[in-house]
This record gives C-alpha cells, sequence and structure tokens, in this order.
C-alpha cells in the first residue's frame, strides 16, 4: 500500500482528492494537514465525507515522515515554502502552479516532470514528482494536442471558456462568491491567463516553429464545477483526416472521448473524462471539449498520474459516475 499524506485539506480539491483515494484499492491516507483547522474532525469540514470516513479522522498541524507520496493541494506559490521543510525522498504531487513552467522543474533536489498523461505518460512513469496542470490548461491542451504532435497548427487560435465558481477554491471575494456569480456570468484576465503558459509551452515542445498567437477569454459561471471551452483555428486538411488525426491519438487515453454529438457539461460531472466534439466550418475547425475541472482538472488527473507513477492500473480508483444527465 501506497502511504498518502495531504495538504491543504480543506480545500475543494483536497475533497475531491479524498473521496478518491478512500476508495483506491492501492494506497493508505496516513496524514491530511489543515493549517487553518488542525485538531478538527476533516468531515465537520467536508460534510460529505460523514460515513465515509472514520469520524475520528483529525486534521493535523503538520506533515509526517511515514508516507511516500505527498499531495499539495495548496494555493499558487506556497509549495515551494513548504517543500523546504519536506525530505526529498518523499514523492510529491503538486497542484499549484509553482512548478508547471520549464524554469521551475527543479527545485532542491527535486526534478518535477509536466504531468499531463496524455502527453508525458512514459515520463511520469519515470519521475518521482508531478506538477500537475491547471485546469483551463488541461482542457485547452486536450484540445490540440493531436494537432501539435502532427506539426499542424499553423494559425492564430482562439479560445473561450468558462468555469464553475469551485475554480477559484475557498476565497471571500465580492466577484467569486455565490451571490455574484448566481444567475450571472463575467469575463478576467482577457489574453493574459496563466494557464495560457502550460498551454503555449506545450506546443513548443511538440511544434517548435509554432508562430500563430492565442487569445484567450475566460468567463467565469454561475454554476459550481465544471469547465467547458470552444476553440478555433484554421486547418489546411480534410475534416476526415482530422478525425482520424485525434482517433488514432486518443486511442490508449481511457479517459478521453470524441463525441459527434453536441456535448454538455453533466456528462463529465465526477467523472475523470474530457470529452471533444470536433467541428468544420470554411476551413476553421472548432473544438470543444468539456471536463470537470474539480476532477480531470486537478485531483482526479492527480491520482491519474499517481497511477501512472507506481506502475497500477491507469484508470484504477478512478471509474467516477456522472452525477446525472
Amino acid at each position: 500500500m501506497i502511504k498518502i499524506g495531504i495538504i491543504g485539506g480543506a480545500g475543494y480539491t483536497a475533497n475531491e482528492l479524498i473521496k478518491i483515494l478512500i476508495n483506491h484499492p492501492k494506497v493508505e491516507i496516513k496524514t491530511i494537514v489543515s493549517t487553518t483547522y488542525p485538531g478538527i474532525p476533516i468531515e465537520y469540514i467536508h460534510k460529505d465525507l460523514i460515513g465515509e470516513i472514520k469520524s475520528n479522522k483529525l486534521f493535523s498541524s503538520e506533515i509526517t515522515d511515514d508516507i511516500d507520496l505527498l499531495f499539495l493541494c495548496i494555493g499558487h506559490g506556497h509549495s515551494k515554502k513548504i517543500l523546504k521543510n519536506i525530505s526529498y525522498k518523499i514523492n510529491v504531487i503538486d497542484l499549484s502552479n509553482d512548478f508547471r513552467i520549464n524554469k521551475n522543474f527543479f527545485f532542491k533536489k527535486r526534478i518535477f516532470n509536466y504531468g499531463l498523461p496524455e502527453l508525458n505518460k512514459k515520463i511520469i512513469n519515470k519521475y518521482n514528482n508531478i506538477a500537475n496542470p491547471g485546469c483551463f490548461a488541461t482542457a485547452i491542451q486536450l484540445s490540440i494536442l493531436p494537432l501539435a504532435q502532427r506539426k499542424l497548427l499553423k494559425n492564430n487560435i482562439h479560445i473561450s471558456a468558462i468555469t464553475g465558481s469551485t475554480g477559484a477554491g475557498r476565497i471571500n471575494n465580492s466577484k467569486l462568491n455565490f451571490s455574484f456569480r448566481n444567475n450571472n456570468i463575467s469575463t478576467y484576465n482577457f489574453f493574459n491567463h496563466n494557464h495560457i503558459n502550460e498551454v503555449i509551452q506545450t506546443i513548443n515542445k511538440l511544434q517548435n516553429k509554432y508562430d500563430g498567437k492565442i487569445y484567450f477569454i475566460p468567463y467565469r459561471g454561475g454554476f459550481s464545477r465544471g469547465i467547458i471551452s470552444t476553440l478555433y483555428t484554421r486547418i489546411d486538411i480534410s475534416f476526415e483526416e482530422v478525425k482520424n488525426i485525434y482517433e488514432k491519438f486518443y486511442k490508449n487515453d481511457p479517459f478521453i472521448f470524441l463525441s459527434e454529438k453536441e456535448i454538455h457539461l453533466k456528462q463529465v460531472i465526477n467523472t475523470n473524462k474530457c470529452i471533444l466534439n470536433l467541428k468544420y466550418i470554411k476551413n476553421k475547425l472548432i473544438i470543444t471539449s468539456i471536463i470537470d475541472n474539480l476532477i480531470k482538472g486537478a485531483s482526479g488527473q492527480a491520482v491519474q498520474n499517481m497511477n501512472i507513477m507506481y506502475n497500477f492500473e491507469e484508470t484504477c480508483g478512478l471509474k467516477l459516475k456522472p452525477l446525472g444527465l
């Protein structure tokens, strides 16, 4: 059994991670750390874990050394501080953005690999430290990986994507709380969202001569979870060729599905799936992708990375069911 520690245990991503791991047959959760709620029963904060986790299981104030793997479910910019005090012999999967970009891949005897399984599966299996991708970055990259791998991205890429309120975490902010977002929608960070740096990094890895621009407009949605992303770009091959490229690229990826019908968020909520829909209009390829931002965009993908790291079945513990249509 792999012994697990979690830091940042009171947040949304930790909640999903705990729910997955308590039913994972290959792991045991040893410690869940929350600096906000040390000594408090975990089910007092994560009320959906009543009956799922031992009622006497408490949040810890610090991590112990008797673990094999540590999940960091903390805010951006904090992972480096925490890892200064963590033995480099403990493997790490970091859900923040601290180590996603090349210049941050090496940190105090640790080499982090970018953990997008559909891109780096063979490399993830050889690394002890993984930088889990961002949620928007996941949805967008899964839309274009097959094209970049074939060096077919030759024009500008235009993206609009909308995320649920859980994407902002448990933050008390007037533009992020329920009363603002309910029955509402707003834009933010025009062309400047930090997840686009991950997309650019991946394109450059697969297609180093891409000189197009990426125009991304993110939206805050009035719903709790999920991301739907739609992008378009000009493609100079036929639609049949495009479909064949996508089918071939993802044939061995158990969580990626191509749908010829219109797709919607309830198809992926509470799952580790990404569903893609392709359309072709006047030399413009239009790709819509849907994921659950907390699972495929965060905790589910982190467990998928863990499975690959430890040579478990990639789907182990992740056969989750949609919440309903």
